[in-house]
């Protein structure tokens, strides 16, 4: 049989640590927790001119997160914050992802990817956690990425319910920003104890799935059914 392609989205630098010149860069553990879950997993560089082929080749297309924020004018607001922000990442990812929906390709966004996902259709973003709440959850964990930090709960009756089978997660944590007004079709799925929202999926029946943790280091037992979810709606793709 074979196993579903599914594209990551890659990091794009140009501060000269790992080279003096522009580079690309992501964890081997979203890789790794692809090719767990019984997928194949391909880096896409962020050649916008290539999304057409790409989305020809890849069954589902895997956002990853990164230390940036989108431009809050793409979701029509002025900065209220300090923000770091990557364009050509940003510009790529947007219309990789709004293809693949609209091409009713199996996406899930993790972190900054849940984010995108809510502003390319057509939501809006918090763009600064600690401006709109006093929550006694860090949502910019001080310890380790690869330790859980707080809870989220999930809502019965969502596809991020019926992947992982529980009403709660215990997650790590690495964002400063996260979802406010909801895209349109969609729903929020899992949210933590402060009310942040930590989840949203697709109200039709197209896969479409976004989670504000890092299911890749597999910290929860269920995290690898959040990836798995991933796998089986892009194995659908396939048997079609």
């Amino acid at each position: 049989m074979n196993k579903p392609v599914i594209g990551i989205t890659l990091d794009e630098e140009e501060e000269k640590t790992y080279s003096k010149y522009p580079w690309y860069a992501a964890r081997k553990n979203y890789s790794e927790s692809i090719e767990i879950a019984g997928g194949v997993a391909i880096f896409l560089p962020n050649n916008e001119k290539a999304i057409n082929q790409y989305l020809t080749f890849i069954d589902g297309l895997l956002v990853t997160g990164g230390d940036f924020d989108i431009d809050p004018q793409i979701y029509g607001q002025e900065r209220k914050s300090a923000l770091r922000i990557k364009n050509s990442r940003t510009d790529f990812e947007f219309k990789i992802t709004k293809k693949a929906i609209k091409n009713k390709i199996p996406v899930l966004g993790i972190c900054g990817g849940q984010q995108l996902i809510n502003v390319v259709l057509g939501g809006t973003l918090v763009q600064h956690i600690p401006d709109i709440t006093n929550s006694n959850i860090n949502h910019e964990q001080p310890n380790p990425r690869n330790e859980p930090s707080h809870t989220v709960h999930i809502k019965k009756n969502t596809m991020l319910f019926n992947s992982v089978k529980s009403t709660k997660m215990f997650v790590n944590s690495a964002h400063h920003q996260a979802v406010d007004k909801l895209g349109k079709n969609l729903i929020i799925s899992a949210v933590s104890e402060d009310g942040i929202i930590e989840a949203i999926e697709t109200k039709t029946s197209n896969y479409c799935l976004g989670v504000q943790w890092h299911p890749e280091f597999l910290i929860d037992k269920k995290d690898i059914y959040v990836i798995r979810s991933l796998i089986k709606s892009a194995m659908k793709k396939i048997d079609k």
